[in-house]
């Protein structure tokens, strides 16, 4: 039995004040130089919600461009604006902060998240008017308490402080006195990714055109970890958010494998839906606010926008064989295995050739590779160049050893094979995954027959090994041969009384 992507949502949430409150780079910052310039400039970088919905990279994102278009635009990006821009596209959609805010405290379930009642009072109606949201957090709202105790809990009990147009707004309180794990900063990240997992989850349900009862199982594959001190990463986000996003019939568990994180869970998925143990299961990611801002001091230092400053979110829902939907091949998996090595060629020879060796395929035979999706604009003037355009160069570099290609078509491969960027960089967000929602509906539409998603993930960063991680998968066209249903307990007594009959028959006709 094959498994099929039936359904994406890819969601972004504009937070300019957690940039300058919760990103790793601005805290750190605020610890070791409090006075620095980097501090005192970063907010005329900040943009505004109109700049962010209008910026073309994010309306890729969440479908309103195709990568094609994105890629004939003149680069950096961060000059030019999509006169087109809409905030929902066909994949999800790009939520203010305010709304976000809000979005937060319905997510909450142990009364941690305080909004001002000014703050709710203003901002309510315009959540509720989201149609695809405003049911999973109808009658979850407050009404808000008094800036007297927030401000308490903020001076008082150590509350992560929540801002808004830079102005406190609210705050998150601790979980628990002592218990590290528990801290109102690990609450705030939590909820945070919690909340933005919801929005994916509500797109992709809408999208896939199916009931929130018909998802069985999830898996969340974002890169925090909840617990207590006793399990500091125990879970579990995917259950915790199917809550909110109304999955009744769902159960779940976390996947964690870095930025690999997403390629690991959806192989996890399709091999629970091919085995028949669910027949419905979503992978989903919320986005990550310490890496808000990660790269902002380049930006700043040469004149550009802050342009980290959405948090990412998506879900991915597969099912068993509808006949039609792309199919994920479970037989052709690359893997990178502890003795593979962490040189770029024996990376990609290993997520990629070896794949495409059991498949008895080129590397030309995939019509396009996403691999690391991270946007440029970005990445460039940070000093780390154009991520998926190394990867590419990688790739055709082993098609020209491998003679799968010329030398000649090299240049052209890229342009022919790969994708342009376009995820912001939330560690797991642009790790293999934009290209889906693109990937199934390019399929669809005959324009290609087969894509590979490449997850890859930097294991060393967690100090327990130096390894290097990733595992890639092949997206292909549905040849239409849907497996029938097993038959019924009615059909079984029917065959077997039919055949004692015929039986029966041919011993009278001895």
């Amino acid at each position: 039995m094959n498994s099929v992507i039936k359904g994406t949502g890819y969601v972004l949430v504009h937070t300019p004040d957690m940039v300058l409150h919760n990103g790793t780079t601005q805290t750190t910052e605020r610890i070791v130089n409090p006075e620095s310039e980097y501090l005192k400039e970063l907010p005329n970088h900040l943009r505004s919600y109109e700049d962010v919905i209008s910026y073309y990279p994010n309306q890729t994102y969440i479908g309103n461009v195709t990568p094609d278009e994105l890629a004939a635009i003149e680069q950096p990006w961060c000059d030019k604006k999509d006169p087109n821009a809409k905030r929902v596209g066909p994949f999800g959609e790009i939520m203010p902060q305010d709304e976000f805010l809000l979005l937060m405290q319905a997510c909450d379930v142990f009364d941690l998240v305080k909004l001002s009642s000014d703050f709710v009072a203003a901002h309510k109606e315009a959540i509720l008017k989201n149609e695809v949201v405003a049911p999973s957090v109808e009658g979850r709202l407050s009404d808000g308490v008094s800036m007297e105790e927030i401000e308490k809990h903020v001076n008082e009990e150590h509350a992560e402080p929540l801002y808004h147009m830079n102005k406190l707004v609210g705050c998150v309180k601790n979980a628990h006195d002592i218990d590290v794990n528990l801290s109102s900063h690990v609450m705030l990240e939590n909820i945070v990714s919690k909340a933005s997992s919801v929005l994916a989850m509500l797109y992709a349900v809408k999208n896939a055109g199916l009931e929130k009862t018909d998802i069985e199982y999830v898996i969340d594959c974002c890169e925090e970890a909840c617990g207590d001190m006793n399990q500091r990463g125990g879970g579990n986000f995917a259950k915790a958010a199917a809550e909110i996003a109304g999955l009744d019939a769902a159960t779940g568990c976390d996947v964690r494998g870095f930025c690999a994180g997403p390629a690991h869970a959806i192989l996890n998925a399709a091999s629970l839906v091919a085995a028949g143990t669910f027949k419905t299961v979503m992978v989903t990611a919320g986005g990550c606010t310490a890496k808000l801002g990660m790269n902002g001091k380049d930006h700043v230092k040469k004149g550009l926008p802050a342009l980290e400053d959405c948090l990412g979110g998506f879900s991915v829902i597969l099912t068993a064989d509808d006949g039609q939907s792309p199919c994920i091949n479970l037989e052709y998996v690359g893997r990178h295995t502890v003795g593979t090595g962490s040189s770029p060629q024996a990376v990609i020879s290993s997520l990629v050739t070896n794949a495409l060796d059991k498949a008895g395929l080129k590397i030309t035979d995939i019509d396009k590779y996403s691999p690391e999706m991270q946007n440029p604009d970005i990445t460039k003037p940070a000093g780390a160049g154009d991520v998926p355009q190394a990867n590419y160069k990688m790739i055709g570099a082993l098609g020209v050893k491998r003679g799968d290609l010329e030398k000649s078509e090299l240049a052209t491969f890229p342009a022919k094979h790969g994708l342009t960027g376009w995820a912001p960089t939330q560690g797991h967000i642009p790790s293999g995954v934009p290209y889906i929602g693109f990937a199934r509906k390019d399929i669809l539409e005959g324009k290609i027959n087969r894509a590979m998603i490449i997850g890859k993930g930097s294991l060393f960063l967690g100090r327990m090994t130096n390894l290097f991680d990733g595992v890639s998968f092949i997206i292909e066209k549905n040849e239409g041969k849907k497996q029938e249903a097993g038959v019924s307990e009615e059909q079984v007594k029917s065959l077997i009384a039919k055949a004692m009959k015929d039986f029966a028959a041919s011993m009278l006709a001895e």
